[in-house]
């Protein structure tokens, strides 16, 4: 017991100190909206190589906050055990509670990554061939959906995946539980997650059908100030010399901001939207003539988590203009705009041709 562990050669999970990324105003932004407000739908960081994409998300991980975890089968929570009708919907889980025992616990938020070489029984789940070999006995597992259930789920270069994996993401994105089918054997997963991805718009774009399941889009940019570029050398440099020192030096205020966090989380629950932010929200939509009914809810959503990170319980206009740009960039399709304007000129053309007739 005295002796030394053995190094097996596995790295500590220390990622860069989120309040030490320099810069891309914007793309922090978009990140603290997701964590604060899932309903918002993601985010998707669209730019180069080398300008610390990659780094920001994974500097979520120190100050993503705790949620409660159901521990019934029935996924249900004390609200949901509210109404008289619990007793016959959650009867289990009601039981659990009025016998006094606990029938939650609280656990931190992950991060949750789709490595680009997955395969699709990785993703989804499937046999566990280690136990059929060994044990002689079929088992089903857990993929990365299942697992991403009230996570964040991360895809670096999500424009690369391959397209049954893309369709098993939107399929589970879309009813937040997916089905898993071996031969005889099913399993039938939660899978409620919020999605970040990032992409190098060089290497290829991205599915329309995947795209529209961001919420929250970003152009980053590499940093244009010298100053800024130099701080940028400046931090890295100090955080690969000694990264525990440079992260015990934002510790406290990446603590600070968790609690911050925490707080906007539960004022997000009073929140409002003002009745003028409305208007003039609906307003831009009706200009802009964008068809998906996304694009207002994941604008309005974001305002209203802007308001609550900032201490407020009413969303004003001021808020949407901040969070409009990131909600519906790149929601105008040219290629539908084309297609019902020529679908409403033959339109017109079987409508003259009954007038004629009749």
């Amino acid at each position: 017991m005295a002796q030394d562990a053995v190094d097996l050669g596995i790295a500590e999970n220390r990622p860069f100190p989120f309040l030490a990324i320099v810069g891309q105003i914007e793309m922090r932004i978009a990140l603290m909206l997701s964590v604060i407000n899932p309903a918002v739908g993601g985010v998707l960081l669209i730019g180069p190589r080398g300008i610390g994409k990659t780094t920001a998300v994974r500097s979520l991980v120190e100050i993503l906050p705790e949620i409660e975890v159901s521990d019934c089968e029935e996924g249900v929570l004390f609200a949901d055990l509210q109404s008289e009708a619990s007793r016959i919907l959650y009867p289990d889980c009601h039981e659990k509670l009025i016998s006094g025992q606990t029938i939650s616990h609280f656990e931190p938020v992950r991060l949750v990554e789709l490595p680009l070489n997955a395969r699709l029984d990785d993703v989804v789940g499937g046999i566990n061939e280690r136990v059929a070999i060994q044990q002689q006995r079929v088992r089903l597992e857990k993929g990365i959906l299942a697992r991403a259930d009230n996570n964040l789920l991360y895809i670096d270069e999500v424009n690369l995946l391959e397209d049954e994996i893309v369709d098993a993401i939107l399929d589970a994105a879309a009813q937040g539980i997916y089905t898993v089918r071996r031969g005889a054997m099913s399993g039938t997963y939660r899978s409620r997650f919020v999605l970040i991805g990032s992409m190098n718009p060089e290497e290829g774009r991205l599915r329309p059908q995947i795209l529209d399941r961001f919420g929250l889009r970003v152009n980053v940019r590499g940093l244009l100030s010298k100053e800024e570029r130099l701080e940028v050398y400046h931090r890295v440099h100090q955080y690969r010399q000694n990264p525990t020192h440079f992260i015990r030096e934002w510790d406290a205020a990446t603590v600070a901001l968790k609690e911050e966090i925490i707080l906007a989380r539960e004022l997000l629950k009073e929140t409002s939207l003002a009745p003028e932010t409305l208007e003039t929200g609906m307003e831009l939509i009706h200009r802009l003539d964008l068809d998906s009914h996304r694009a207002e809810y994941t604008m309005f959503e974001a305002a209203r988590a802007h308001a609550a990170a900032d201490g407020r319980d009413v969303a004003t206009v001021n808020d949407l203009k901040v969070v409009a740009p990131m909600a519906l960039r790149q929601r105008r399709s040219l290629f539908m705009t084309n297609f019902f304007a020529n679908q409403s000129e033959e339109d017109q053309q079987i409508r003259d041709h009954i007038d004629q007739l009749t």
